[in-house]
């Protein structure tokens, strides 16, 4: 989807830091829909994460693979109702692929993109956090993997404001980028550990045709973990 009579273009917001707009279909953003909710479901239902203290998080947060509570990763969510999350799908692996290479060009997934050099990038965890009209998300980095391969971002849903920020505060500077419902981000190399959250989702602009009232936003990763 693209706002306005032109469709934008790629753009790179930092080194490393790709924006790709109107990358995901309107059907394939219907199915990621469906498996989110899907997902949602459980074995480990989508939930506010609590912070260590004691801050509850606004945004509602789904894991694939791997699940997340701060600042960790496990196999067993054991801050909800202790099951083992569900599986990481091989269709999520091609979908990170793609998205490589829509937004590094054909050699990304081995060509050393974001610290992948020598293997394929192969995403095995997804953090799905669902957004209605009040949640927002504070800055901060996406740390706690042992990999440095880039993070696949999709939005679906509400646009909202994605503040990108510099690898060493939460300050300025940053730029600040709409994402609409269909967009990729994409951030490794330099801007890996960058900064970021969403300070704004505008309520109601999603299309009616996803079925969804809410931003979801899906972000795939590598934790360079076993086990």
């Amino acid at each position: 989807m693209t706002d306005g009579l032109f469709p934008k273009e790629r753009a790179e917001v930092a080194p490393g830091a790709v924006h790709v707009p109107g990358w995901l279909t309107l059907a394939r953003q219907r199915e990621l829909v469906d498996a989110c909710r899907k997902w949602a479901r459980g074995p480990v239902p989508i939930r506010h994460t609590r912070l260590p203290r004691g801050g509850v998080m606004s945004v509602q947060t789904v894991c694939v693979g791997w699940h997340w509570q701060p600042y960790r990763y496990t196999r067993t969510a054991d801050d909800v109702n202790g099951a083992r999350v569900a599986e990481f799908p091989d269709w999520l692996i091609r979908l990170g692929r793609e998205a490589l290479v829509a937004a590094y060009g054909d050699d990304a997934v081995t060509g050393g993109a974001g610290g992948t050099a020598g293997k394929p990038y192969t995403p095995d965890t997804a953090l799905i956090n669902f957004y209605d009209g009040d949640a927002k998300m504070g800055m901060h980095q996406d740390k706690d993997e042992r990999s440095s391969a880039p993070v696949v971002s999709l939005s679906i849903g509400d646009t909202c404001v994605f503040r990108f920020g510099n690898t060493e505060n939460r300050g300025r500077p940053s730029t600040d980028v709409e994402l609409f419902s269909g967009d990729l981000f994409v951030f490794g190399g330099a801007s890996r550990f960058a900064y970021h959250g969403v300070p704004k989702v505008y309520p109601g602009t999603a299309d009616p045709a996803l079925g969804l009232a809410g931003r979801l936003n899906i972000t795939l990763r590598e934790t360079g973990l076993r086990g």
